[in-house]
């Protein structure tokens, strides 16, 4: 009997629920069959990878895929060998010693050489190469390497010259040819130690440890100049790839998937290093590389490993424009195949066969693998939004700001918080503001110039600093890279902006070069920023034939006041000097600071040499006000040498050696004033410099005698006191007087040595005439010592050592006078009074030299204690009836005795001056009219005549 429709419905479907069943358990046992023979059990296979380099965080991407098992899941028992920098990673590959290697962007010209290299993926999409200089004054410049030492690959070396620092260099106007090359021995020290001037180095590596050791140094990328080339890239070989495409496939997933898993944990990986694979670098440099690797990987923004022909083609044109490779090597046969194309496997024929026998067995479970595939599909979509999700987070936790913006309007698109914080600003604000007007305008033209590069896309992607201008008027200096991109969200064209805020390292860089130009005292420039002004305004002065103008500005009498007031106040009166030096010139000249009280001026762009004159005059007006130093006050003058280019020199040694010498005429020819620069003042300074070095061998080789000149009392003519003058022998110059070589006695300081031994000698001789005084009849003969400045400072920096000396050599106190210049007293010089009224209260006599022609005052006298005044020799040879010299010197006496004072008048030569100064009440005199100075033996015929000396 027939069944109705529902009927057979009720019968068919449990029929076919039951078939079906059926056909899904048979269809199971020929796949799990199928399966079996596909995936025999086999050991794992054993594979190399050649690391380029030495084991550290570089490289953590292949550590991670061992440690968590990746390589294993793939079948594979990988092996790392550690590289040591070179070609050592291609070789080692082509020769068969390993199946896969870690190369940088010179993999392309191995390949176009004919090597069967296969790029399998780029790690970094921006290569870490970087040039590290020693910083050495100015701007950054690489042309200061012209010439210099550097470790960058030697110049002959094809592949090592090829590298991204060398093209940079070409770049930039450096060929190899113009560099010492030294073979790269990768130390650090050797750049900080100054063996080198430059190395190529790795932006992950070497600045760490030059900023622990806190050297400061220039680092250049060559980005900068458009040379934008892949890092490290994972690359094998076309035999390995032809014979196991299936091992290739495997390896390279597995080491992508160790190196997501090494940069989302790096404190864990880091931990690694240190324990099973080099401890070489510290845990804080591991963290520090893998820091600058997320700007190399950028693994937020490209997926890992990809790589991109066009960025290969634009590594290629980059090496042709420098004469590397030649126009269109990448459409040369040899290219074709360089970059990795996943195939299917090989060899497995007997599968497909297999497979296509259970066709039938596919047919019937259709069902089945269409319901896979929808699982499959929500599957994939989950991790898409996962994805995406991650994508997100890190684009929102990111350390540096990042922003998508339209190429062509400036507008902000998508901004991170990051970004916000640089900025100063909100979400809202920077949507509807553009790139360029929260930039400073000065910086807005440039980088428009390279925005429209970018839009005629003859330029991926560009770095470069900048400044952000905050709302409130705050100004933010960053490092910003640009990258070109294209985004289906937003169309385009668009460039994404990644930016790093570099403001604290600009203002050190700023105070450090600050500190190395200028004086920190003055805050004029100092000895190395005057050298490149004046190198400077010499080169504009060859262009322009034109005159420059040097000053050597010396300070009179600023050690005395640096010595009794103290260097406080030194400071004080040298900042308030250099800005007087600074009023009297024009703005557009430079005024620095040597060192101690030396000054320098550079007068260029000059029309006439009154304009020198004006200024010099100017400048020594200036110095003479006093200085108001608290309660004291000082009085200081200049000496100013003066030497012009290109009449004088033309080198800046020569014109700086040739004003020292001028400023040296000015102050021996009485200080305050200024003199140019003359052929016979290099005669002289030659003269000079020979002397002095005579005079280091004088005392040793007995070449120096005393004399002895008599001081005679005017009103008796007897004999009571003898001045001890000394001269020196020289063996070939003849007898040389002290004004001739004092002066370099002080300047090297030597004149302590030679005082001392005047004193032992002169004391000697004295004891021995004392003597002979108590026979004659002169036992009170009293001995007149010359003493320098530098001698007297000694006393004050060592109180008594006159007075040991003395007392050592058995002679009173009381037979010594000691003669000292008017400028010991000079203002400032307040603090020699206490050390002279204790040697006077010890039994010494102090006697003021050539007075009337300083400007001792009286207070100054009687502060100091003073008991003699000798009569500048100069008035005295003028002394005449009615004389304004005379009226002088009768003051003088009236005064001295007034206070108590004794007068000694000097250079006596005639009878009618002996009987002027007798009729004025001078006390003593010495001179020719009673008897030049004598030698020792002369001396004792003197004193045996036992006679006045009076005519």
């Amino acid at each position: 009997m027939p069944m109705k429709a529902p009927d057979a419905f009720r019968f068919v479907l449990p029929l076919a629920g039951r078939l079906a069943h059926g056909w899904r358990c048979l269809f199971f046992f020929f796949f799990c069959l199928l399966l079996c023979l596909a995936t025999p059990a086999r050991a794992l296979e054993p594979v190399s990878l050649q690391l380029n380099f030495t084991h550290q965080f570089q490289f953590a991407g292949y550590y991670a895929a061992i440690e968590q098992g990746y390589y294993r899941e793939a079948g594979l028992d990988v092996k790392l060998v550690e590289g040591g920098g070179g070609q050592l990673a291609e070789a080692a590959v082509l020769a068969g010693q390993a199946e896969y290697g870690v190369g940088n962007s010179t993999l392309l010209l191995s390949r176009l050489a004919g090597k069967p290299l296969v790029v399998l993926a780029v790690v970094f999409q921006h290569s870490p190469s970087v040039l590290l200089m020693r910083q050495q004054g100015g701007a950054p410049d690489v042309r200061k390497l012209v010439g210099a030492s550097v470790m960058i690959g030697a110049a002959g070396d094809v592949a090592l010259a090829a590298d991204e620092v060398s093209l940079f260099l070409a770049k930039m106007g450096v060929a190899p040819q113009q560099m010492r090359h030294l073979p790269p021995s990768y130390r650090i020290e050797d750049l900080i130690n100054g063996k080198v001037d430059a190395i190529a180095a790795y932006s992950t590596n070497e600045p760490d440890y030059l900023d622990r050791a806190g050297f400061s140094y220039y680092q250049f990328t060559p980005r900068t100049a458009g040379i934008d080339f892949y890092g490290d890239n994972l690359f094998t070989s076309e035999h390995e790839l032809r014979r196991h495409p299936e091992r290739v496939k495997a390896f390279r997933a597995a080491s992508l998937r160790g190196w997501q898993y090494a940069m989302a944990h790096r404190e864990e990986m880091a931990r690694v290093i240190l324990a099973k694979y080099s401890q070489r670098h510290d845990r804080a440099h591991l963290l520090y590389e893998a820091q600058q690797m997320e700007l190399l990987l950028q693994p937020v923004l490209v997926e890992l490993g990809y790589m991109n022909p066009q960025r290969w083609q634009h590594i290629a044109d980059t090496y042709a424009s420098m004469g590397v490779l030649p126009r269109n090597a990448t459409d040369s046969r040899a290219y074709k195949g360089f970059l990795y194309r996943p195939v299917p496997g090989a060899d497995l024929g007997w599968l497909y066969l297999s497979l296509g026998l259970a066709g039938s067995l596919l047919a019937v479970s259709a069902a089945f693998h269409f319901n896979n595939l929808a699982r499959e599909r929500r599957r994939t979509e989950e991790t898409i939004r996962q994805g995406e999700l991650r994508f997100r987070t890190m684009f929102e936790e990111a350390p540096m700001g990042i922003a998508l913006i339209d190429t062509v309007s400036g507008q902000f698109l998508d901004i991170n918080p990051r970004y916000l914080a640089i900025s100063g600003r909100s979400l809202e604000h920077m949507k509807q503001t553009s790139w360029m007007e929260i930039s400073h305008p000065d910086d807005v033209p440039g980088e428009l110039e390279q925005v429209a590069q970018l839009l005629a896309r003859s330029l991926h992607g560009f770095r470069h600093a900048k400044r952000i201008v905050r709302p409130d008027g705050g100004v933010v200096w960053v490092d910003a890279s640009v990258t070109a991109i294209a985004t289906a969200r937003h169309g385009g064209p668009h460039h994404l902006c990644m930016l790093e805020d570099v403001t604290d390292k600009r203002q050190t860089e700023a105070l450090i070069w600050q500190q190395a130009n200028f004086d920190t005292l003055t805050q004029l420039p100092n000895r190395r920023m005057f050298h490149e002004r004046l190198r400077q305004a010499l080169a504009q002065g060859r262009r322009d034939t034109s005159r420059v103008a040097i000053l050597f500005i010396d300070l009179d009498h600023f050690k005395e006041v640096n010595d009794t007031l103290g260097h406080h106040q030194g400071d004080i009166l040298l900042i308030e000097a250099a800005r007087r030096i600074r009023v009297g010139v024009r703005e557009t000249d430079t005024v620095a600071r040597l060192g101690g009280d030396e000054f320098t001026v550079i007068l260029s762009d000059l029309d006439d040499l009154q304009q020198v004159d004006r200024i010099a005059r100017q400048i020594l007006d200036g110095l003479l006000a006093p200085f108001l130093l608290g309660q004291e006050q000082a009085f200081i003058s200049a000496s100013i040498g003066i030497t012009l280019y290109p009449d004088d020199a033309g080198t800046i040694e020569d014109l700086l050696k040739h004003a020292d010498q001028a400023m040296y005429v000015s102050k021996g020819a009485g200080r305050n004033r200024y003199s140019y620069f003359t052929p016979a003042m290099q005669v002289a300074a030659v003269n000079r410099m020979r002397l002095g070095a005579d005079l280091r061998t004088a005392l040793r080789e007995q070449q120096m005698q005393l004399y002895f000149q008599p001081i005679v009392e005017l009103h008796s003519g007897k004999l009571a006191k003898a001045e001890a003058l000394l001269r020196w022998h020289h063996p070939q110059r003849g007898v040389v007087c002290p004004p001739d070589f004092l002066a370099l006695a002080e300047s090297s300081g030597l004149i302590v040595e030679i005082g001392d031994w005047v004193l032992c000698t002169a004391a000697a001789q004295l004891l021995r005439w004392r003597a002979q005084g108590q026979v004659i009849g002169l036992p009170g003969l009293q001995l007149c010592l010359n003493q320098s400045p530098l001698e007297l400072q000694r006393e004050v920096e060592a109180p008594g050592t006159w007075l040991r000396q003395l007392m050592a050599l058995d002679v009173p106190a009381s037979a010594i006078v000691l003669d000292m210049r008017e400028d010991v007293l000079l203002p400032g010089g307040n603090s020699m009074a206490p050390r002279l009224q204790h040697l006077r209260e010890a039994g010494l006599q102090i006697a003021l030299d050539d007075f009337g022609s300083g400007h001792a005052s009286l207070t100054q006298l009687q502060q100091c204690g003073i008991d003699y005044l000798k009569l500048d020799g100069v008035l005295v040879r003028k002394l005449a009836p009615g004389s304004s010299e005379l009226v002088l010197c009768e003051a003088i006496v009236t005064m001295a005795h007034k206070l108590g004072l004794q007068v000694i008048a000097e250079g006596v030569e005639t009878e009618e001056q002996r009987a002027l100064l007798l009729e004025i009440g001078c006390d003593f005199a010495q001179g020719e009219l009673f008897a030049p100075p004598l030698a020792i033996v002369a001396f004792d015929a003197l004193l045996l005549a036992q006679r006045p000396l009076h005519p």
